[in-house]
């Protein structure tokens, strides 16, 4: 599981990344709600621990921007303060749960997993995806772009997918390995980019607008 931890109190911060982090999670950290913004705009996350006292951004306000911008991935809120105003402004502002300072960390980390097992739940997989005139059919596997037909290989097919599913969001060449092609590659391998430009041949070179768009220094997006 992704996590991305916002706390401002180093010494918690680097207990609760220790812990998740032996329990097999791959965890990011923040300490402040700039660095966080910032971060959860390239990653997508699957859970955000997120304090409500920060030293810039409050998480309160952090998490309305989320929700704002159309991203609801599940928030549990840390907070100091118990009273029930300040728990019902947090979720009120979209978080998904709340605890209270000082807390056990075997109740932190079956609350993260409880929000993780709902999302998941929640989140049917799309039949189809629509990008500007790009359709694709998840189920039958056919693309068609502008109403013509795209035949693609199996894997142009999963890396196409990979892209669309997460339409908008910034893919780095290590991500796209990792969950395209499942093998632990050599960083130095070019093959990223040469089913890109497979891709691009396919999909964008016949056509004025195009769909998918490098990022210099970060990696690829698909987006309208």
């Amino acid at each position: 599981m992704k996590l991305l931890i916002v706390e401002d109190e180093p010494n918690l911060l680097s207990a609760l990344r220790k812990g998740l982090s032996e329990k097999n999670h791959d965890v990011s950290a923040a300490l402040d709600g700039t660095t966080a913004l910032e971060m959860i705009q390239y990653t997508q996350f699957d859970v955000i621990v997120l304090d409500v006292m920060l030293p810039d951004i409050n998480g309160i306000e952090i998490c309305r921007r989320l929700r704002a911008a159309g991203n609801f991935v599940p928030i549990l809120m840390l907070t100091a303060l118990s009273s029930s105003d300040n728990i019902v402004h947090g979720l009120n502002a979209g978080a998904d749960d709340y605890l209270t300072k000082p807390f056990q960390f075997s109740e932190l980390e079956a609350r993260v997993n409880a929000l993780a097992r709902r999302a998941g739940q929640d989140q049917k997989p799309a039949e189809k995806i629509t990008i500007d005139d790009l359709e694709i059919d998840v189920r039958t596997k056919m693309v068609k772009r502008n109403g013509e037909t795209i035949v693609l290989t199996a894997k142009e097919f999963n890396l196409l997918y990979y892209l669309a599913k997460n339409s908008d969001i910034i893919l780095s060449r290590a991500k796209i390995l990792d969950n395209v092609w499942n093998i632990n590659f050599d960083m130095n391998t070019n093959v990223v980019d040469v089913y890109i430009n497979y891709l691009r041949k396919k999909i964008d070179h016949p056509y004025e607008h195009k769909l998918i768009h490098t990022i210099k220094g970060l990696g690829y997006v698909i987006k309208e």
